[in-house]
């Protein structure tokens, strides 16, 4: 049995039903959507002499072709397929829902699965997904120079029953220069995108949702811009950290690091840190000197905060000094208060 459902309907079932993509492996390594399984009608190459047929001979040779090129193929994808969802009910989707999914549709329905064809394809997540950076949501900035143990604390907030989304997991980088930590690869902009407005959707729109404070990019990836533009505009707990508190847990960080990596690092910011703070910088990676270095490449860091910092809103920008390194802690003085900052607006 096939019938269709639409993008919505089947995220509300997602996770009693499994999906599958069935475009090619080069399209879901670029967005996919998350937890979807991949059974490539075509590989990279056939669906580029499908399309080449399509258009230069037309759809019928270009039909029978795609018959020929996964004539032999069928049986591995109903294998698969009860791998994924042995009890038989599953969903499929292409690019926009046409041949592709339509055939394996066919295809399962014929040995007895349940089918669901997204309607629209994987075009219709996209579509989706844009719409869920548009919804107006109820954010709360943890804000704080860099070595604040924000991602920590939002970490904590979050195992306090606070709805919390971490930017920096989803993006697989920390924000600096040196954010891949020598080991994240960052997703495509796509698919950072496609996993984000997933987790958005799994929040309660009516309820605080705590992020850290990000420039419009991390490292090579967007924050959609309509997101970005609530996040600027949504109160900011700036956490005052001690600057010797902050250098010791980043050299503690830090020190773990290839040499190497942290040096290519700090060169991709000569130009900001400056000729002589540079030097000293890489010097001290090289002599071991975790401290200095970390002291050293700070002073950059902490001005471009601060001119951040000073364009925002200053009466939507609420300081709170924070001096013991205990992310849980701090996380209950953050709820108490911001807590606080809700009374006195109230009164």
């Amino acid at each position: 049995m096939v019938q269709q459902i639409a993008i919505g309907d089947f995220l509300r079932l997602h996770a009693s039903m499994p999906l599958v993509d069935v475009r090619t492996p080069a399209e879901f390594l670029h967005g996919h959507i998350p937890d979807a399984f991949n059974i490539p009608l075509f590989t990279n190459e056939e669906r580029v002499s499908v399309g080449t047929t399509y258009k230069q001979i037309g759809r019928e040779q270009a039909i029978l072709l795609g018959f020929d090129l996964t004539g032999n193929k069928w049986s591995g994808f109903i294998q698969e397929a009860l791998k994924i969802a042995p009890e038989k009910k599953i969903a499929v989707h292409c690019w926009r829902g046409g041949m592709r999914s339509g055939a394996m549709a066919w295809a399962l329905g014929l040995y007895g699965f349940e089918v669901y064809v997204i309607i629209g394809g994987y075009k219709s997540y996209r579509r989706w997904a844009h719409k869920q950076f548009e919804k107006e949501y109820n954010l709360k900035v943890l804000g704080g120079m860099t070595g604040s143990n924000k991602t920590n604390i939002l970490h904590q907030l979050k195992s306090l029953n606070e709805q919390a989304i971490d930017l920096e997991d989803l993006a697989q980088h920390q924000g600096s220069s040196y954010g891949t930590m020598n080991h994240m690869v960052q997703p495509s902009q796509e698919q950072f995108e496609n996993n984000f407005a997933f987790e958005l959707s799994l929040l309660d729109i009516g309820k605080q949702i705590w992020v850290e404070d990000e420039s419009l990019t991390i490292g090579k990836r967007c924050i959609p811009k309509p997101f970005w533009n609530q996040m600027r505009s949504s109160g900011l707990i700036n956490l005052e950290v001690p600057l010797e508190q902050r250098i010791q847990k980043l050299a503690l960080e830090y020190g773990k690091l290839d040499k190497d990596f942290l040096v290519e690092c700090t060169e991709r910011i000569r130009k900001r840190l400056g000729p002589e703070q540079t030097k000293q910088a890489i010097q001290a990676i090289q002599e071991n000197r975790m401290e200095d270095f970390v002291g050293l490449v700070l002073v950059y860091y902490d001005k471009t905060y601060r001119t951040g910092l000073g364009k925002r809103d200053i009466d939507r920008v609420f300081s709170l000094p924070l001096e013991q390194d205990s992310p849980e802690l701090n996380a209950r003085k953050i709820l108490a208060f911001t807590k606080s900052i809700m009374i006195k607006k109230a009164v």
